[in-house]
């Protein structure tokens, strides 16, 4: 299935206005179509008296002609930009795109124990969270992680993006209806890079589409700032173009719905907008005029809250979601770890006394609660101290004290 055939004339003729290319080879570059199809719409826009060629050879560009728009060509761009000002390349249609989805879903995806003990190298974590994992990421389901604050959720989410590893295709735009929705966005979509074919090789490497941008898979993190509006098609009236929402540009992704219960919308009422995407893989937009329509939901969406699930949801939601896994605060041991493995790494000796104080006079003021923050957090005070003073890093009990002070607020009435 293709585009209509008057739509990519229009984007043709608006991108020769709006970036003022003159070469078939620059045009096929600006549109990311073969230069033999732009070379096909530029003979039918000069079928049509819309564009001419200027007369002559360009002398950087070897036998190429050089085209230009008629003064029929420029109205043409000109009413067409009233009616989107969308130009560049040209975008993919919704049907192709689906199956473009289809070849590299993420529920392709099988990660290995390996993979993931890997991505997570720089973690401490129990021994059968990874387990507990490695199931559900392979599934490409929803995952909840739940469990005190500070204890590596976010961290966490960030491995199984990493443990993934492999490149996708991002659109950079898809239609629907005539409509043109941008897909393609820097801030959420790490180009990878792509090798230049060497011509003089006896095997030329595979092309692919230009249309689509060869990517890492795509990670959308999202916190309290979240909103239901944000899960709708962004409709520019000024432009008049869609962009995609954070879940359409995170497809073949992860999206991480950080700190849940935090948002002004209620987490039930978040969760509840999932149900469909959840259940079925796709989801359901609609236009300005109203006009819904449905595109591939094909995300690996994770929750992550400091709120004990019970707290949250309704029993029918949480059978939705697939997975639920409890991120505890580490062990004394692993703890000890993690504080060891942060000392060395910033460059803090470790001292035994200070230590000694830290677990006899300090944790038992908080029933020995233990969180992954806190190690850093300690220490990080601890080289601030010794900097300001001017002395080597060290690691005594009065700077434990210190630092600990820092790290929580003692419950007293404040007279105002």
């Amino acid at each position: 299935m293709q585009l209509p055939l008057p739509m990519m004339r229009d984007i043709l003729l608006k991108t020769i206005f709006r970036k003022n290319v003159t070469m078939v080879t620059d045009i096929a570059q600006a549109i990311c179509l073969p230069r033999m199809v732009t070379q096909e719409l530029v003979d039918l826009a000069r079928e049509q008296r819309l564009l001419e060629a200027t007369g002559t050879l360009s002398a950087n560009a070897g036998p190429e002609m050089g085209y230009q728009l008629t003064d029929g060509g420029k109205a043409r761009a000109l009413d067409a930009l009233t009616q989107s000002e969308y130009f560049g390349a040209m975008p993919v249609p919704l049907a192709v795109y689906r199956e473009q989805i289809k070849r590299q879903s993420i529920r392709n995806i099988q990660i290995t124990r390996e993979q993931l003990t890997t991505a997570m190298g720089h973690l401490i974590l129990p021994s059968d969270l990874l387990s507990n994992l490695g199931p559900a990421v392979s599934s490409g389901r929803s995952i909840l992680m739940y469990g005190p604050p500070g204890n590596g959720k976010s961290s966490i989410s960030n491995g199984i993006r990493d443990a993934m590893g492999d490149k996708i295709y991002v659109p950079r735009a898809i239609e629907y209806s005539g409509q043109v929705i941008t897909v393609y966005d820097p801030i959420v979509h790490s180009s990878a890079e792509v090798e230049e074919d060497d011509p003089n090789s006896l095997r030329r490497k595979r092309s692919f589409d230009t249309r689509y941008a060869r990517c890492q898979r795509p990670t959308v993190i999202t916190g309290g700032e979240l909103s239901l509006s944000m899960l709708d098609l962004i409709y520019n009236p000024i432009a008049r173009t869609y962009q995609a929402p954070l879940q359409l540009k995170a497809t073949g992704g992860i999206f991480i719905v950080d700190d849940l219960g935090r948002q002004a919308e209620p987490p039930q009422a978040l969760v509840n907008r999932w149900i469909v995407p959840l259940e079925e893989s796709k989801d359901i937009l609609a236009l300005q005029s109203g006009e819904k329509f449905e595109v591939p939901f094909d995300t690996l969406v994770i929750f992550s809250t400091n709120f004990h699930p019970n707290e949250i949801f309704d029993q029918a939601a949480l059978r939705r979601i697939f997975y639920k896994i409890k991120i505890d605060g580490p062990s004394q041991e692993n703890y000890l770890k993690i504080f060891a493995l942060i000392a060395r790494k910033k460059g803090m000796p470790l001292n035994e006394p200070a230590l000694l104080h830290l677990f006899q006079e300090k944790y038992p003021t908080i029933d020995n609660v233990y969180a992954n923050y806190q190690p850093v957090f300690l220490i990080d005070q601890m080289i601030a101290i010794c900097e300001f003073e001017g002395i080597p890093y060290q690691m005594t009990p009065e700077l434990i004290d210190r630092a600990w002070a820092n790290m929580f607020v003692k419950d007293e009435i404040i007279v105002k």
